[in-house]
């Protein structure tokens, strides 16, 4: 039998994480940096979401996440999802899936908002410069 291995990808905004999952002995590494020592930390419980809910199938895999683009929020929002999807596919549990799209839909679906494009006569998407008349 051959080695069982699933690649997964997650997006947010404009950073793309890579996830491979294989057989291993539960270590989970982004950007070959092991999570628990992932910083900052707040970017690093996001990361710990879904592996936390997959508590009992974690410990026979091993993840390796590649994430660029983005800032540090984006890049965890996208390896987030990355990992979910590896985890959910790796395992092909039904019920895990539900329990991550109960939890929260964007674990399993990356989100598609973007940047809205700058227009003319103006400093950003919206914003306009002022007129005076007077």
């Amino acid at each position: 039998m051959s080695k069982k291995i699933v690649n997964t990808a997650g997006k947010r905004k404009t950073a793309i994480a890579r996830a491979t999952v294989q057989k291993g002995s539960g270590l989970v590494r982004i950007n070959k940096i092991p999570v628990e020592l992932y910083e900052p930390e707040v970017a690093r419980w996001k990361i710990l979401e879904p592996i936390n809910l997959a508590s009992s199938h974690i410990d026979k895999i091993n993840i390796d996440v590649n994430v660029k683009g983005g800032g540090f929020m984006s890049q965890a929002y996208a390896a987030r999802t990355a990992i979910a999807k590896g985890i959910v596919e790796y395992t092909g549990d039904p019920s895990l899936k539900l329990t991550y799209l109960d939890y929260d839909r964007s674990l399993l679906v990356s989100d598609s908002r973007r940047k809205e494009p700058k227009k003319p006569l103006g400093r950003g998407a919206r914003k306009k410069r002022q007129k005076s008349y007077r």
